[in-house]
């Protein structure tokens, strides 16, 4: 492919890269035949690329219909909205959330009927904001506290089943009943003993039998409801089974467990390993998924497994984090493979450091 050096800084949005663009590292920055796009050019300033191979028959002949695409695409970029806006214009709805969802859970404590149809309006709002701007997904264990957490679990657990569907490509209908079982498969912990709920220091092999038991009260209590299919009732009663038959109620293995109960568990420990509890602090969500996808291997599907490493780990580039030893940086590169081990350059010091190769540390949070 014949190609020409043009400087960075008039680089055109849309041109087709000549060559791949390699940077102390075997995998390729920017890979061969890749369209250049505002992203690629934040990504070849970090890494002081100053000249990029261009295609040559790509330099003239750009049509009227990409030029606009790439038009909407900086409007797109410029809008793009700050943390602290996210936090608040999804605060309150997820807070007023939180509390809905405590009342109805008082109530069910007092004996009184599931409300599905009170739950799916909890949670579908919820559920379509994050869809509208994805980096609520890494921020959503900042919500919780240990105050009221089997609320805020709730509603988590039915934001990440919800998202997880719609990326897996579930129909509209599947995804709206996936949400609405993720919210309602903790609805059986209002009939536990609610000093075990509430215990501030490690559950004792009593304590969690009777916290197990928990699946099958959520299942006693929905299965007559008419308004969730068989198959999000049977994901409520197997949310905590695992593939490699380690889980409960019953030990169930392999084609055994749903896919909607995959789901379902994938969110629920995803949700409850982030966050904040009486008798521990919260951990990294991508130290959380990583663990996940390597060291619970055989436990849960692959496939949902990656579904939610796309939401909540491939943060986009320029998206500053501290790391696990404190330091501060912008993500400058995602490696294909491994999105949560991202090239960061620190702040400080304007060093690219490279995560996929420094296994020792990790990004510990998304910063403003």
């Amino acid at each position: 492919m014949e190609y020409t050096l043009e400087n960075l800084e008039e680089l055109r949005l849309g041109s087709v890269i000549a060559q791949d663009i390699l940077v102390n590292t075997k995998t390729p920055i920017i890979r061969k035949d890749t369209k250049i796009t505002r992203e690629h050019i934040q990504v070849l300033r970090a890494f002081n690329i100053s000249k990029v191979p261009i295609a040559l028959d790509n330099v003239f002949n750009r049509t009227e219909e990409e030029i606009n695409k790439l038009n909407e695409e900086k409007v797109t970029i410029e809008k793009k909205v700050s943390l602290p806006e996210i936090k608040t214009s999804f605060g309150k709805l997820y807070n007023d959330a939180v509390n809905n969802y405590y009342k109805e859970f008082n109530s069910w404590e007092a004996g009184i009927k599931v409300d599905v149809a009170r739950l799916r309006t909890i949670i579908m709002p919820l559920v379509d904001k994050a869809m509208e701007d994805k980096q609520i997904f890494s921020l959503l264990n900042e919500f919780s506290s240990p105050d009221r957490y089997i609320a805020h679990h709730a509603i988590a657990v039915g934001i990440f089943s919800g998202a997880i569907a719609k990326k897996l490509r579930f129909p509209p209908g599947q995804i709206n009943q996936l949400a609405t079982a993720g919210l309602m498969a903790d609805v059986g912990m209002a009939k536990v003993d609610r000093k075990i709920r509430e215990k501030k220091s490690y559950l004792t092999e009593t304590d969690f039998s009777e916290i197990k038991k928990h699946t099958i009260y959520s299942f006693q209590m929905i299965k007559d409801s008419p308004l969730l299919k068989p198959e999000m009732k049977l994901a409520i009663f197997q949310h905590h089974e695992r593939l490699n038959g380690s889980g409960y109620p019953k030990g169930e293995r392999m084609e055994n467990i749903s896919i909607e109960s995959q789901i379902i568990a994938i969110a629920d420990v995803y949700h409850a390993m982030t966050s904040e509890r009486i008798y521990r602090s919260r951990s990294s969500s991508f130290k959380v998924l990583e663990m996940i996808k390597e060291e619970e291997f055989g436990k849960y599907s692959i496939e949902v497994v990656n579904a939610l490493i796309s939401l909540v780990g491939a943060l986009p580039i320029s998206t500053r984090v501290r790391l696990s030893n404190g330091e501060i940086g912008e993500i400058v590169f995602l490696h294909r493979d491994s999105p949560m081990r991202p090239m960061i350059r620190l702040t400080e010091t304007g060093q690219i450091f490279d995560l996929a190769t420094n296994r020792s540390m990790h990004i510990e949070c998304v910063i403003n």
